[in-house]
Formats: structure tokens, C-alpha cells, sequence
């Protein structure tokens, strides 16, 4: 990391924190809040210092981007709360920038063996955000966390609030576990708390999400393209769009992987999906492989689709039957998912044509739908196995 400052500003900044020196050499650095922004000498603290301390009830009031990449060894012991303040035309023309889905972030933390943790909160100020969405759908909000190019990190025991849009992105990281998270996204108006999505996996491999409570208004958990062997686990989803892979094949020429996912122990609620899997289809769209699958010991209340692969997103029945999707479908467990839903379609698996689904098992479904209603479970295109296959009626099954 590069950090341009004279030493006349580095040791003003130091004026705001004590140094101890560590038994292995390295300063512990302790933040006090500077009443003005406190970026610069948090990212003066990250540069100079393996621990940095934000005691509890002390509150960092960040009003200009961090970039905290290519960090070693290092810790954020975060007691209190990291509060970036919502000035909206700053962070529009100055948050970093994610090619993704033109995502945009305050803060990039990456590297190797990083920690952050301490019971504390970062804090998104997302009721501005909220409200300015609804009049301007094309503003690009910033995600409160982005781990960038991260290797061997744990994130524990941190509190999430209000985060304009997505709380976590997890961008080209290896060896990363998340526990103990628990997000809320709540709004004070009658404007939506949209795209907050809990954690969207990218270019990632071996990721666990684990023993967590999200409250949200959009997927919980997101498998997004290049997402290999994540552990998803003992996770409270309310408000959320589900446990999603997905969705892949969205652009030409590009060859979207989501392989060896397990989701087990999870409470879903009020959501508009439990456990899913969607892909694009039609002309000029990307290919692509899911394999290995797995939701496992899911309970549901009040969720709209239980249960969904569609391998037609956001496609007419026309046109995937025309151009099925490139997307191939295989070896997906769905494994004793309980709960009921709000309508009583409780399951809903629709592939393309062409066996673009393959090794589709269903064992163990115990569903309803609202208020004891008998569910109805739908196919299409498909051959199911498991005990649970007689459910889903005149589907071709094997």
C-alpha cells in the first residue's frame, strides 16, 4: 500500500491514538474520534500499525473512501461503530468503483490474514440512500464492505446496519469466513430497503457464511458467477430474496461456474424465495455450469417459492423453449425443507428444454401452504429422483 502523506500530517494524525508496541514488534494502534473525518487517520492507523483498536463508544465518522488492500497480518478490533456519513454527491463521484453489476463501495479491505472483529457496528446511513433511490432508480449506491483480493480473513462478530445497497461483496478472495454477522437493514419512510443483499459471492473460492441473523430486502446469500466451494450454515434470513445461485448466463461470451455449494440449517421467513437457482436463457446471452448443489435442512414461514430452479429468468416461454439456456444444471440436492408458504404453489422446478437439468433430487419435503393450505408442487423439463419425487405429480421423473 501506498500512502502519500507528509510526516508533519502522518504525526498530527498520530495525535488522535496511542502506539503500544506488541510482544512481536508490531503497534497496536487505539482511535479516537477526530470530531471531523476520520478516514485519513484510519487508513494512517492501517498503515503503520498490525492492530487497530476502535474502542466502544467511540464512533469514526468516515466521509471520504478507504482503501485498505494489500494489507498483512492485520487486525480491526472495531468495540464501537464506523459511521460513513451519507454525502450522497461525494460518494457518487468518489466511491470506489466494482465492475460487478456497476457496484460502487466505501471501503475496500484486502489482503492476507486479515481480522476484523470486536462486537462492534458499521453503520451505512442508508435512510438517505433509501430515500433518494425512490426518486433517482439510476444512483449508484455503495456497499459498506468489499473484501478485494482477500486470502485466509475472518470476519466475526460484527454488526451491519443500513447499507444503501448490498452489506458484503466478496471480490477474487480465498479462505475467507464470516460469523457471528448479524445485518439489519430497517427503513423509517415509506421507501424500500432495495438491493440490499446480505453477501454476494464473486470469483471466490472456499468461502463460509456461518451462525449469522440477516434482515433484509434482498437475497441473504448470492452465489454469483465463479463461486466455488462455499459453506453457507445455521443462518436467520427474514425479508430476503433466499439462499440464491445465481443468476448466471446473463452476457454473451461469458461462462459463468457456481460448483460445490453447501447451504445447510436455515430459517427463512417472510422472504420472497427460500432455497433457488436461476439462469438466464434466449439469444445473446452467456453459458455456463452449476454443479453440486445442495440445500439441506431448510424451515421456511411465509416465504413465496420455497423451493425454485428456473432456468428461463427473466425469459419468455417462447423464447427459452427457442434458445434453451446454456447453463447446464446438475447434481442438486434439495434435502428436507420444511415450512409453509404464502401461496400454495410451494415448489417450482422449470428447466429449459433440451435436459439442460440433469441429477435434480428432491428428499424430505414437508411443506404447506398458508394456513395448512395442500401445496402444489410443479416441474418442467426435468427427471427428478429422491423420495420426495410423487409430490411433483405428471413431471417426468426417473
Amino acid at each position: 500500500m501506498h500512502f502519500h502523506f507528509s510526516l508533519n500530517w502522518f504525526f498530527y494524525l498520530l495525535a488522535y491514538f496511542a502506539l503500544v508496541t506488541s510482544v512481536n514488534g508490531r503497534n497496536i494502534c487505539r482511535l479516537t474520534a477526530s470530531g471531523g473525518d476520520d478516514a485519513p487517520q484510519f487508513l494512517a492507523a492501517a498503515a503503520s500499525c498490525g492492530t487497530v483498536t476502535i474502542p466502544e463508544g467511540t464512533t469514526l465518522n468516515i466521509s471520504t473512501r478507504l482503501n485498505m488492500t494489500a494489507m498483512s497480518n492485520f487486525k480491526i478490533d472495531l468495540q464501537g461503530t464506523i459511521f460513513f456519513n451519507p454525502d450522497i454527491p461525494y460518494w457518487t463521484g468518489n466511491a470506489f468503483q466494482i465492475p460487478f453489476q456497476n457496484q460502487s463501495t466505501f471501503w475496500l479491505l484486502g489482503g492476507d490474514n486479515i481480522v476484523l472483529s470486536g462486537g462492534g457496528t458499521l453503520d451505512g446511513a442508508g435512510q438517505a440512500w433509501y430515500d433518494a433511490f425512490a426518486v433517482n432508480a439510476s444512483l449508484f449506491r455503495p456497499v459498506i464492505l468489499v473484501l478485494n483480493e482477500a486470502s485466509n480473513a475472518l470476519v466475526d462478530n460484527i454488526r451491519m446496519v443500513n447499507s444503501p445497497e448490498f452489506f458484503n461483496f466478496v471480490n477474487e478472495c480465498q479462505n475467507v469466513t464470516y460469523s457471528n454477522i448479524n445485518l439489519s437493514a430497517v427503513s423509517t419512510s415509506d421507501n424500500f430497503i432495495a438491493n440490499t443483499d446480505g453477501w454476494d459471492i464473486y470469483r471466490s473460492n472456499n468461502i463460509t457464511i456461518k451462525d449469522s441473523i440477516i434482515n433484509n430486502g434482498d437475497d441473504c446469500v448470492a452465489f454469483k458467477p465463479n463461486s466455488t466451494n462455499i459453506l453457507v450454515s445455521n443462518l436467520n434470513c427474514n425479508g430476503s430474496h433466499g439462499i440464491s445461485v445465481g443468476s448466471l448466463g446473463e452476457f454473451e461470451g461469458v461462462f459463468d461456474i457456481v460448483q460445490n455449494v453447501l447451504a445447510i440449517d436455515i430459517q427463512i421467513a417472510n422472504a420472497e424465495n427460500g432455497a433457488r437457482i436461476k439462469a438466464f436463457a434466449g439469444s445473446g446471452v452467456g453459458s455456463g455450469m452449476v454443479q453440486n448443489i445442495t440445500y439441506q435442512n431448510f424451515v421456511v414461514s411465509n416465504v413465496d417459492s420455497p423451493v425454485v430452479i428456473d432456468q428461463c429468468y427473466e425469459t419468455t416461454t417462447a423464447a427459452c423453449e427457442e434458445f434453451p439456456s446454456n447453463v447446464i444444471i446438475q447434481d442438486v440436492f434439495f434435502n428436507n425443507i420444511s415450512g409453509t408458504g404464502s401461496s400454495s404453489t410451494v415448489a417450482t422446478l422449470d428447466c429449459s428444454p433440451d435436459a439442460r437439468c440433469t441429477d435434480i433430487n428432491v428428499n424430505n419435503l414437508s411443506l404447506t401452504g398458508p394456513n395448512g393450505a395442500a401445496p402444489k408442487y410443479e416441474c418442467q423439463n426435468v427427471n427428478l429422483t429422491g423420495n420426495a419425487v410423487s409430490l411433483f405429480g405428471d413431471c417426468t421423473t426417473d
